[in-house]
């Protein structure tokens, strides 16, 4: 399952993506400095686009913390949405990249190989996530997961929720069935580097 994610491309062409798909973007905490980093990682505060009740196609980027403690404190970093629908707690986790760990192909090795999947065509993609206030953290959020599609079965038995970029907008919108938009992409839709 996903624990590592990035986002190289800048917050101006995240904006620009955006508008290009009609979606208009809110900054309720001000516009914020997001730098480009090679690894987010579990616990780390990341920027998402998450959903304005009663407005479609329209919502608020803010940074928060990527999990929210389970009740035995456990990160909550990933969540399984085979047969769920979800409210208007729905955010869109920004990123260009993505990884997955396996043994390593060397035996020589101790450590796990890392990959590095991309959206092929697309410079940043989003992630189907949900987010929720908590007493332990604030406000956090989580990404989506499912059965693997064709491009991530050979690296793992689950992959992240990797929307198609004409379902953004009703990712946003709570009336839209999760059930609809919930899906693996396509064969060839990701490209894979090993990068360590």
């Amino acid at each position: 399952m996903c624990n590592d994610y990035r986002l190289m491309v800048e917050l101006a062409s995240v904006i620009e993506e955006f508008e290009n798909l009609k979606i208009k973007i809110r900054f309720p905490e001000g516009r914020p400095n997001v730098e480009a980093r090679e690894d987010i990682k579990i616990t780390d505060t990341a920027p998402i686009i998450r959903t304005v009740e009663g407005e479609r196609a329209v919502g608020e980027l803010v940074q928060r913390r990527w999990s929210w403690p389970s009740p035995t404190k456990k990160p909550v970093y990933n969540f399984r949405a085979e047969g769920r629908e979800f409210g208007p707690n729905r955010c869109l986790i920004v990123a260009d990249g993505f990884y997955e760990f396996t043994a390593p192909v060397d035996p020589k090795k101790k450590r796990k190989d890392k990959w590095l999947f991309r959206k092929i065509g697309e410079p940043i993609f989003a992630i189907a996530g949900i987010w929720r206030e908590t007493d332990d953290v604030g406000d956090a959020f989580t990404m989506l997961t499912i059965e693997p599609g064709p491009d991530i079965a050979p690296y793992h038995d689950r992959q992240i929720v990797i929307l198609e970029l004409e379902t953004w907008a009703d990712w946003l919108d709570p009336s839209v069935s999760a059930k609809e938009l919930i899906r693996p992409l396509p064969s060839g839709s990701l490209s894979v580097e090993h990068v360590a």
